[in-house]
């Protein structure tokens, strides 16, 4: 320090150009922070051109004060994009595989399974599926809708799980979309459906105290999860008090003797997997990593200088640059290439598991035919429920396996190997009570032979579904408009909907 004292005072020059110095530094630093708070300005600025009520389910009203997010959002009604494995595209997976169909014989998949479309849809698709023309739980809306977050506030969500579907059906009319996921006065994310909460309550997590990051998963967990409903009341539960795996999930179901349904030809008490995204992908390398879902499948868009988050909400293939080129250095075609080389491996796995647990079906449904006691088959059952539930938790989360590999590849390995030995066990079975081996496989080469030969009426299913739709539906639509006519576009200062009777 003194040196430079002296220096000063020999050349007083020196002086003048630490001074210039420091101000240009001081002045750059400024236009940095300055750059840096515009930038976060850009991205979480929440300007509300008409404020928003505390349960306002239309998607259109949001979009009148985030235009970029709701242009976006739209596109969730494309259905034009199809990849190796997935996509928008509308696929016929019974008509694609139709030892499906025997797989879910008794159960209402057997009727009807295809490709999920984009949440635009959510409402639509619901109404149109044949597996909804028996009679089910209000619980069935509950991830379909910005509308339940509404209606479970009027009437609590024990209430809104124990009534009839149907009866819900003029209530529910909006799809997924702005009211799921966010805080209305200050756009947050945040947990609108009681389910997920509760989950993490019973394994001590306070869903409150989640991070950002972790929020922007969270969000999605509330519906990409495994779930039943539980006890008369139907009420929507996550199997997660034991663990998050397969195996997990299975030791809970089984402490609680639960099944979904009993297999129409098998007698096996079975399990159905929905769709367990979260717990599949927070076992994989992204979740390692503190990737979110929304990083991959919403990442960020910037337009006209303003940074925002892309509710298009669609398969990273469909945008690879943004999605997987923000970390991954390696060009399209090689990324691409990578990951259809591992759901190539999945897909070989689920083909060989589906094919041993068609044919264990139409086995123990020989053995029952030829006389076996229920002693001798239920370690069968046992063997079978246990296989495809492995196989199922696979098949049921979207990515094809994507989301984690080598964890889908290790379930699929203990289904086909479980599958396998309960054929093992069954040909014993069939010895036993003289049944020549092989059984004969009946002719399922197409969805409607093997529909035919678990011993579904199709015709009067679609007939059904039909007259649902033509006399039930536009009933439901005419309700919901006079409803919602009644509503103001918002109104922060009082609720838009009656008070709770």
């Amino acid at each position: 320090m003194k040196s430079i004292v002296e220096l000063v005072e020999k050349k007083p020059w020196v002086g003048w150009i630490l001074y210039l110095g420091t101000l240009a530094a001081v002045f750059g630093i400024g236009l940095l922070a300055a750059s840096i708070f515009e930038r976060r300005q850009e991205s979480f600025r929440v300007q509300q051109v008409n404020p928003i009520a505390d349960w306002e389910p239309r998607n259109e009203v949001w979009g009148q004060n985030y235009p970029r997010e709701y242009e976006s959002y739209m596109r969730t009604s494309e259905t034009n994009f199809k990849s190796k494995h997935g996509g928008s595209a509308e696929t016929d997976y019974l008509a694609e595989d139709p030892r499906l169909v025997v797989l879910w014989a008794g159960y209402p998949f057997s009727r009807d399974y295809k490709q999920a479309r984009g949440h635009f849809y959510a409402i639509k698709d619901i109404r149109d599926t044949l597996r909804t023309t028996a009679p089910l739980p209000g619980t069935c809306w509950t991830c379909k809708s910005t509308d339940v977050p509404r209606v479970m506030n009027e009437m609590g969500a024990a209430n809104f799980y124990k009534a009839k579907w149907a009866d819900l059906g003029p209530e529910i009319v909006n799809p997924i979309g702005c009211q799921d996921c966010h805080d209305p006065k200050t756009m947050n994310l945040r947990i609108t459906r009681p389910a997920l909460a509760e989950a993490m309550a019973r394994r001590g997590q306070d869903i409150n105290k989640a991070t950002h990051q972790e929020m922007r998963s969270l969000v999605c967990a509330q519906c990409h999860v495994e779930y039943y409903f539980q006890g008369e009341g139907k009420y929507l539960t996550f199997p997660w008090d034991k663990g998050f795996s397969a195996e997990d999930m299975e030791a809970y179901y089984d402490s609680i003797d639960f099944k979904d349904w009993t297999h129409a030809l098998s007698k096996a008490p079975m399990l159905k997997a929905q769709h367990p995204d979260y717990e599949l992908f927070m076992t994989g390398i992204h979740a390692q990593r503190g990737v979110s879902c929304a990083d991959c499948h919403m990442p960020y868009k910037s337009e006209g200088g303003i940074k925002f988050t892309n509710h298009h909400m669609a398969s990273p293939l469909q945008n690879i640059s943004a999605s997987c080129g923000v970390c991954h250095r390696e060009s399209e075609e090689n990324l691409l290439r990578d990951v259809h080389a591992r759901q190539d491996r999945v897909k070989e796995l689920l083909q060989l598991a589906q094919d041993a647990l068609a044919h264990a079906h139409i086995e123990a449904k020989a053995a029952w035919e030829a006389g076996a006691t229920e002693a001798e088959m239920k370690p069968v059952l046992t063997l079978i429920r246990h296989a495809q539930w492995r196989w199922d938790w696979v098949a049921a989360a979207n990515a094809f396996g994507f989301h984690s590999p080598l964890e889908a590849a290790r379930v699929l390995g203990n289904s086909i190997a479980k599958a396998e030995q309960a054929r093992r066990e069954l040909a014993i079975v069939l010895t036993a009570h003289h049944v020549a081996l092989p059984v004969p496989m009946p002719d399922i080469s197409t969805k409607e032979k093997a529909q035919a030969y678990i011993g579904l009426d199709m015709a009067a299913i679609e007939a059904q579904k039909l007259e649902f739709l033509e006399n039930v539906v536009p009933q439901w639509d005419a309700e919901a408009k006079a409803r919602e006519a009644k509503l103001p576009a918002s109104d922060a200062s009082k609720s838009n909907y009656p008070e709770k009777k």
